[in-house]
Formats: C-alpha cells, structure tokens, sequence
C-alpha cells in the first residue's frame, strides 16, 4: 500500500542530493501555464461573460450573475447544521486568540539625533480570497484565509468558491454559511483559474484586489503564477503533505491514522513517515489496512495517495538522520511522535507547521488549534511561511531627518554615489548645503 525508502547505512548526502531522494508528487505548475493563460486573458477581455461561461463549461451550471446574492448568504447561515455552526464559531475564535496576536505596532528607531526611521504596518486595501469546492468542501479554508485578513485590518474582502450544479449554481452552502458568520458579504460563484483572473483584472460586478489568498487546485496555482508581479499572492499551494518524524514510542495506530487523514484529500496527497524503527514501520504497514478499510475516499484519494510516488516510509540510522531528512523535505505539516518530542521540533528548520507530540495531530491545525493551515508545500517552507496577519501588511519605512543630521552624513552619501558612478545622487545633497559637502 506504501513503498519503503531505506536510508540507513550511508552517510545522508547534503542539500539538493538528499532531496532528491524523498518523494514528491508531480506538480507541474510551469506546463498548467499554457492552459490558464488564454481563460486569464479571456476574463480580462470579457469580464462577467467570460466566467458565465466557464461556469457552463467546467461546473456544468448556467448562471445570470456571478455574484451570490446577500439572501443567498442569509438561507445559508439560517439552514446551517446547529452542530456545524457551533464547530465553526469555535474555529474562528481560536483563530482570532492567535491572530490577533500577530499584528506589528509601529516602531521608531532614532539613528542619530535629529535623524529617525519608523516603520509603520500597512494592510492592503482589497484581497480576494479562494475557497476549493472540488472533491470536498472546505468552509475551514474561509476562516483560515478571513480571519487573518481582518485582524490585519483588510479594508475589502472577497472571496470565490466554484458553483456547485446540485446548488443551484451557488457555491456549496456551508461555504456560504461560513462567510455569513464571518461578515463576507462579497461572494462570488468562480473557480479555478478564472476566479483568480476575476480579481486581478476586476469585472463589472467584481473590483479588482490587491491580493489573492487560499489554496486551489494545479490551476489556481497557475493563475497565482500568471499574475504575480500584477498582484500579490500567499503561495502556489500544491498538494498537502504530512511528515511523520517518529521513534518506537509512538503508537502505531495514531501514526496510520495521521497519514490516512491527509492521504483524504486527494490522490496527490503526500503522507510520509520517517522512522529510525523497523519495528514501527511494519506496526504502521499493518494498521494502515484495516483503517483504510473502514473509512471513505478509498479507491479514488487514499489508495492512490499511499501508493503514489509522493508518499513513502522513509528508514533511517538515527533521530538525528531522522532530522535531516524532514529538514530537507519541508514539509507542509510535520508531527513529531518521539520521546521529548518538543525537544526534536524545536531543532526543526523547515516546516509549515510542526505539530508536537501524540496529542497534536494535524487534523487538530486544520480546525481548531488556532494556528493557519494555509501552508508552504512542494518543499516552499525552507524558504516560505504559511497564511497570517503579516501576509496582508506591507512594511513602509519613513525617513525624518534635520538639516543637522543630513549635514553630518552628507560626505558619506557623496562618497558612496560616486563610487558607485551614480554623482546626482550626491549632487541631490549638495544642492541643500549650497553645492558644498559640509564639514563632518
């Protein structure tokens, strides 16, 4: 059901050599370009047309309008499972706890008398923010992408989910339901790669954003490529993953279990175990097949996912081994189920989220921990974060000097423009002290 990776023996290799040797699902981000390029462009061009159109091509539904109407939010929230509700209100005040905690106050830095830099935290005015409707709904993804956006203080927020057919057209209710308990009350029924376009270009019902957040399918990732430098984006997000570092402490069971969880969501799903215990790895073999059994998604997700190339249980000499190799796999999730496990992930480098010990399973980071499952993958976190207040805040830095401070730097100014060859730039200065440099 799951292949094996035996890395014990050898010296690891360094770097890009040890990567190689991991598994990784195929995600061609590069050849999905050729594909979204003309819809981008199309949407650009024609607007409302364009995604009615695409809505009948890809969705298989015929709309009117793209955006959902504010009744439609309202039924939503109305009909809404009691149960549902309450797990969601739940959600979203975690996610608001820790949130809110991540906001930048304004800093000033006195870098000589009379001369200061202060750094001020901007929020962008506009994002438009993507919720999957695929193989599964995910009103989960709207708190996650909403939350952080409003604690930044996100003056306008939108957000596309796909029309679902056995709605009518509409985006699935419990998406809606979730922008209703969060205030969101510009839905629209977009998907893939022309949602994405929609706010980038803007549309006659849609404005155009600033940015656009969640995670997609091959094709939003595409999109978000197309327009980057247009707009500004979180990540391409690619398939989920999940790491398990583990020792012969961790039981077996949850280990399964774990990696099943996020071999759900789509075939592509990576699920890798990395262990240095022989005897975990064939207690954890031999778990996966009765819990595959009694669970759903089997043929079509979790099947496919385990066996994929993405997903292996990877063997190692040692913890320490153990260590290097999700170092340089950098995963989108990574549990920790060994003894002093807090210990181990705080050596951890690259991760979107390192979830510790057997009491903090990823599925906990996907609802209700308070943390951001909107996360780097494809091996991004060396190099990535995942979703949070910060990713909507710009950083603007102002400069207040004196005559006095500027005088008493202006032959260091000078020096520097015209070692560089660039002598307007020290004339900008001398043209303020009468074309003389002033005496240091």
């Amino acid at each position: 059901m799951i292949s094996r990776i035996d890395l014990r023996g050898d010296t690891l290799p360094e770097g890009g050599a040890l990567r190689d040797l991991l598994p990784r699902a195929e995600f061609d981000v590069e050849a999905a370009l050729d594909k979204v390029r003309p819809i981008c462009e199309d949407v650009h061009h024609r607007g409302t047309a364009a995604l009615i159109d695409y809505a009948r091509k890809f969705d298989g539904v015929e709309l009117s309008q793209v955006r959902v109407p504010a009744q439609a939010l309202k039924a939503a929230l109305e009909q809404l499972d009691p149960a549902v509700r309450a797990a969601l209100e739940e959600s979203i005040r975690r996610a608001r706890i820790v949130h809110r905690n991540q906001r930048r106050g304004e800093h000033t830095t006195q870098v000589v008398p009379g001369g200061t830099v202060t750094e001020k935290w901007v929020p962008v005015e506009r994002v438009g923010l993507y919720a999957p409707g695929g193989r599964s709904v995910y009103p989960s993804s709207v708190v996650m992408n909403v939350v952080p956006a409003q604690e930044a203080g996100v003056e306008s927020i939108a957000l596309a989910s796909p029309p679902q057919k056995e709605f009518d057209g509409l985006p699935h209710p419990t998406i809606l339901a979730a922008c209703a308990l969060l205030g969101v009350d510009e839905v629209y029924a977009a998907g893939g790669a022309q949602a994405v376009a929609m706010f980038a270009y803007g549309t006659d019902e849609c404005a155009p954003a600033n940015m656009v957040t969640g995670p997609g399918n091959i094709w939003v990732a595409a999109a978000k490529r197309y327009f980057t430098g247009k707009i500004g984006i979180d990540t391409e997000a690619g398939p989920t993953e999940i790491a398990v570092l583990a020792d012969s402490t961790a039981d077996p069971v949850h280990v399964a279990a774990d990696l099943i969880s996020q071999a759900e969501h789509d075939p592509l799903a990576a699920a890798v175990l990395v262990t240095d215990s022989v005897e975990l790895a064939d207690a954890v073999e031999r778990e996966l097949e009765p819990q595959v059994a009694a669970t759903k998604h089997v043929e079509d997700r979790i099947k496919p996912a385990l066996a994929g190339r993405q997903s292996a249980i990877v063997l190692v000499e040692s913890l320490e081994d153990g260590l290097k190799v999700v170092d340089a796999y950098g995963a989108e999730h990574l549990e920790i189920q060994t003894a002093d496990a807090a210990a181990w992930a705080a050596r951890v480098r690259n991760a979107g989220a390192i979830f510790v010990g057997p009491w903090a399973p990823v599925s906990l980071g996907d609802y209700c921990a308070g943390s951001n499952h909107v996360l780097p993958t494809g091996g991004c976190a060396c190099h990535s974060s995942g979703l949070s207040v910060q990713s909507f805040l710009r950083g603007i830095h102002i400069v207040d000097y004196t005559r006095d401070a500027l005088a008493e730097v202006t032959h260091h100014v000078v020096t520097l423009a015209e070692a560089e060859d660039l002598p307007a730039h020290g004339a900008a200065l001398k043209a303020r002290f009468g074309w003389k440099v002033p005496q240091a």
